[in-house]
């Protein structure tokens, strides 16, 4: 079978065919792992593992299933295999093509970024580091196989790394930085989503280490500030973008307080709050402006984070089934979700959800 390619331009009616396939993908997935449950086989606890087609030289590598999840979600756990302790599924497009990395960024342990394809086996994790990075993370990857990130030359044991914008295009990756002269020491730069119009968005850090989010054209190379109505100076981070020019974030409200925020194209801001939250983060946007992030509640050891998603007003909690903490962080077009989640062993597992039928 041909695989398809994360970066080749996608036909106008892709978002139409995609839903059936990669549902029937799933879900036929499960009812096999159900069918070896039934003949007595053993599997793990909170869901079965099921060994997808790969290469015989990377048998290694299974996919945990799970019925569902709070939210009305199937759940798939995906994990590359060259590190199946940590994983983060980042972004995905209208065909299920997900964009993430592996690697915790720990020293010795670098993050090292590709995108993933159905049939979602390990031969369909396609490695894409940016030319001579240490670390490099895939985070934003939009329908005509543009994909947006970060890079660093470091990998400290401090975890205090320079980190410099990327977009990759037509098979070329290109540096994207802020034009600042007040840059933090060392330099932070990242791209965190792009829409199907080449716009990404992303933020920098200055000295003072206060983010300042910004749109970028991909097509004309202009830099658009993105910032809070009348508080142009607060820390903001712009991570999502859709086809509509709708932006999605989080920025601080006060010292203390976090919260999340879409600004529509039409330049009205709505600040999202989960009620009774220390931080709210919004991090994906479709075009349906469904919104989707993750919000903490406590705080020090008893800190848990929590996945959402937002629609017409009104908040709904996803969390993976026996996660201490789960983060969505993208949405496509169907309403699929990506993100990851901390497991009972402490291991980051990327996570892809589907909303049941």
């Amino acid at each position: 079978m041909k695989l398809a390619d994360p970066h080749a331009p996608q036909a106008p009616s892709a978002r139409i065919k995609r839903r059936p396939r990669v549902t029937a993908l799933i879900f036929g997935t499960v009812l096999a792992a159900a069918a070896v449950a039934a003949t007595g086989c053993s599997s793990s606890a909170g869901g079965d593992n099921l060994a997808l087609a790969g290469n015989s030289s990377n048998t290694s590598h299974s996919v945990a299933l799970s019925s569902s999840l709070a939210g009305g979600y199937a759940i798939v756990t995906l994990n590359d295999g060259h590190d199946p302790t940590f994983n983060q599924l980042l972004g995905i497009t209208n065909r299920g093509i997900i964009a993430g990395y592996f690697g915790s960024g720990a020293a010795g342990h670098p993050n090292k970024g590709y995108a993933v394809v159905p049939q979602f086996a390990q031969r369909d994790f396609l490695n894409e580091n940016f030319p001579g990075s240490v670390q490099t993370q895939v985070i934003g990857i939009n329908n005509t196989g543009v994909t947006v990130g970060f890079w660093s030359k470091q990998n400290t044991a401090n975890n205090t790394n320079n980190n410099f914008g990327f977009y990759w295009w037509h098979g070329q990756f290109h540096n994207v930085n802020f034009p600042t002269r007040n840059n933090a020491s060392p330099p932070v730069n990242q791209l965190l989503g792009v829409n199907d119009a080449g716009i990404a968005v992303g933020f920098y850090t200055d000295a003072a280490g206060v983010n300042h989010g910004y749109e970028f054209s991909v097509n004309s190379h202009v830099f658009f500030r993105v910032t809070v109505p009348g508080n142009s100076g607060a820390s903001l981070t712009a991570a999502a973008i859709n086809d509509h020019g709708d932006v999605a974030g989080f920025y601080n409200k006060t010292a203390s307080q976090v919260d999340g925020f879409v600004k529509w194209r039409n330049g009205t801001f709505v600040t999202l709050a989960y009620p009774g939250a220390a931080s709210t983060q919004a991090t994906g946007v479709n075009d349906f402006g469904e919104v989707v992030g993750n919000y903490t509640v406590g705080s020090g050891n008893a800190a848990v984070t929590h996945g959402f998603t937002w629609r017409g007003g009104k908040f709904t909690t996803v969390d993976a089934t026996g996660a201490s903490s789960t983060v969505i962080n993208g949405v496509n077009d169907q309403g699929d979700l990506v993100g990851f989640y901390t497991d009972a062993k402490g291991n980051t597992d990327g996570l892809l959800a589907l909303p049941l039928p």
